[in-house]
């Protein structure tokens, strides 16, 4: 594995870890939706949808909310006045963004265990594939600049053309392309990370990608799933597919209609679940959740998946798609979180955007008392 160029400790020689999502949260960061063209024909829906999702977690959490100017704020407010959301927990930032996908394009916070939080800033390409992501790139240095917290760019050293001199290279790396059971286990897909057609980090080994995770994640062990479903315009998030929900406990979606695209590649990932092993040496608690049947819209197959859900303080937030499934994936989460509001959220106008609930958001967890 490689070692690291910089000479300064790096977050796991602190005592930093990246903890569950389910770990109780100071707050939820999100930006407001702004550009029609991201939900090209459905953009009118958008803003309502957002204002629902900060109505229910306004309540149990701050939410800081990215928007472009003066202007957007003021209607922003308006907007969610009349939804019902709790203003007094709501924090604006006039941040302009090229997209809202701050799941991918925010912070990802890690914690020591004297409590302190801090900040990794991984670079964002959006996904390799758009050119416009210069915006996005700034969310977490902002962030860490407002709350004051340390912050770490991880890198990792590679050859350039040829030469024996290692350069040290920002690493790529979307928060919904991976999940953590917040004890040093994290999950992945090869699509997402190893494949050099998605050109996230070109050179950078399967073997160097864990070690950064190590360093920066407090990550001691990776699960490799294969690919993602069908009309994820991210190659392969896991986001989409499986998601820890407890230590030792994983939800995965599978797909039991065997003429559908996504069985074999879901039917893979179950595999390799049922091979992998927790730290100690056991077999992981798995739970199957079904997909929604196909999500279509002007011919575009689209990420519908109800493991794209969000856990905020006391609420689990589930994507629904008005499909019989719907019952049988929030009776499931339900049964997984019992001591959680389990809420549906309708996503057919959301998911057009390639992505739902878990997408648009990303925690910041709490601060833990101090030991001193």
């Amino acid at each position: 594995m490689s070692a690291p160029l910089s000479q300064e400790l790096v977050p796991q020689e602190l005592g930093y870890r990246m903890p569950a999502e389910w770990d109780r949260h100071e707050a939820t960061w999100l930006a407001w939706p702004h550009n029609p063209d991201d939900w090209p024909g459905k953009f009118q829906p958008i803003p309502w949808v957002y204002a629902e999702i900060v109505r229910l977690l306004s309540v149990r959490e701050q939410v800081h909310i990215l928007v472009d100017d003066a202007a957007a704020q003021r209607r922003v407010s308006g907007i969610l006045e009349r939804a019902g959301a709790n203003l007094d927990q709501v924090r604006f930032h006039v941040w302009p963004t090229d997209r809202v996908w701050t799941r991918d394009s925010g912070p990802i916070f890690v914690r020591n265990a004297e409590g302190q939080v801090g900040i990794t800033n991984w670079r964002f390409n959006a996904w390799a594939k758009y050119p416009d992501w210069q915006l996005d790139d700034q969310i977490p240095g902002r962030v860490a600049s407002l709350l004051g917290l340390p912050v770490w760019q991880p890198t990792v050293a590679i050859e350039k053309n040829g030469s024996s001199a290692a350069v040290a290279n920002r690493v790529v790396l979307e928060g919904g392309s991976i999940d953590t059971n917040g004890g040093g286990v994290l999950l992945t897909t090869e699509e997402c990370l190893l494949s050099e057609v998605q050109q996230r980090n070109p050179g950078v080994s399967r073997m160097q990608l864990e070690q950064v995770f190590h360093d920066y994640l407090g990550i001691e062990q990776v699960i490799w799933l294969n690919r993602g479903v069908v009309g994820d315009d991210t190659h392969g998030h896991v986001d989409d597919i499986t998601r820890f929900v407890g230590p030792s406990t994983i939800v995965t979606a599978v797909e039991r209609n065997a003429a559908d695209p996504n069985h074999p590649l879901l039917t893979e990932n179950l595999e390799r679940l049922k091979a992998a092993r927790t730290l100690d040496g056991k077999q992981f608690t798995l739970v199957e959740l079904p997909l929604p049947r196909p999500v279509v819209f002007r011919g575009q197959r689209l990420p519908a998946s109800y493991a794209n859900f969000y856990l905020a303080n006391g609420l689990l937030l589930v994507p629904t798609f008005h499909d019989p499934n719907d019952r049988i994936a929030l009776n499931i989460l339900a049964e997984v979180f019992p001591e959680r509001d389990v809420i549906g959220i309708h996503c057919v106008d959301l998911v057009w955007g390639l992505g739902t609930l878990h997408c648009m958001t990303q925690q910041q967890p709490a601060a833990l008392p101090s030991q001193a």
